[in-house]
């Protein structure tokens, strides 16, 4: 038995996509499971000593996992402002608020999807501790999508969007539409794909790239998937890690 996933971007609208993807994938591979494992927790699978391929974020990547999984290799979204293989935070407000300078937001509510959070947490921490502030106020909310929502509804005035999740916010969610960008913040390395640490990782990546090169273009729209770069380790542990939440 092995195991596979790709939980990063597995929305509804992507969930095809995503089969055909791990479908070329395998084949081009010439072994893993029939179908990707879904809904379960995330880290069952990157710490799976059968694990294939799946997608984590940077920061559980080099917090708990580096030394545990091999480093497959890192998307490339196309995304504006930002070299290939690489993304941001997007920090957005409602629509209607006036403030347009992230300080302004020290003192207001930043909804954010977990503590291990690259572009939710370590990344907007970051960017306020070098405007010269911190956010004095949270609200964790367990998903971006979920970030997002508590913005529009005003139970919180900022989010930290992952650049690629803002995208495909704007695509399937009427709520986007209520939100505003405020500012983005610098690019790190996007969200890399691993492998068990058993395992070659090259075979992977060689079959992830093919996959990814052979998808149909709709499918590499859908899914902001563009091509594979090969990002070291060293460029993920060298990010900083911001203080956990306060309480």
């Amino acid at each position: 038995m092995s195991r596979a996933s790709l939980p990063m971007y597995d929305r509804p609208e992507l969930a095809a996509a995503h089969d055909r993807l791990w479908q070329a994938v395998r084949t081009h591979l010439g072994e893993g499971p029939a179908t990707l494992c879904r809904g379960g927790d995330p880290w069952d699978d990157w710490r799976a000593p059968d694990l294939v391929l799946s997608q984590t974020c940077g920061y559980p990547y080099r917090a708990r996992l580096y030394g545990r999984v091999a480093l497959v290799g890192t998307p490339d979204h196309r995304l504006p402002g930002c070299p290939p293989g690489h993304y941001c935070s997007v920090l957005i407000a409602r629509a209607g608020d006036p403030r347009d300078d992230p300080a302004a937001f020290a003192a207001a509510r930043l909804a954010y999807n977990e503590a291990l959070s690259q572009s939710g947490w370590a990344a907007p921490q970051t960017f306020a501790r070098a405007h010269g502030f911190t956010f004095a106020e949270t609200l964790a909310t367990g998903a971006h999508t979920h970030s997002a929502r508590a913005v529009a509804e005003g139970r919180a005035d900022l989010a930290a969007l992952d650049a690629v999740t803002r995208r495909l916010m704007r695509r399937h969610d009427p709520e986007a539409a209520g939100l505003r960008e405020i500012a983005r913040t610098p690019p790190t390395p996007a969200l890399p794909y691993i492998t068990a640490i058993t395992r070659d990782p090259a075979p992977v990546r060689a079959a992830l790239d093919a996959a990814i090169a052979g998808l149909p273009e709709a499918d590499r729209d859908a899914l902001s998937l563009y091509g594979m770069q090969h990002i070291p380790a060293a460029a993920y542990l060298a990010i900083p890690d911001p203080p956990p939440p306060a309480g």
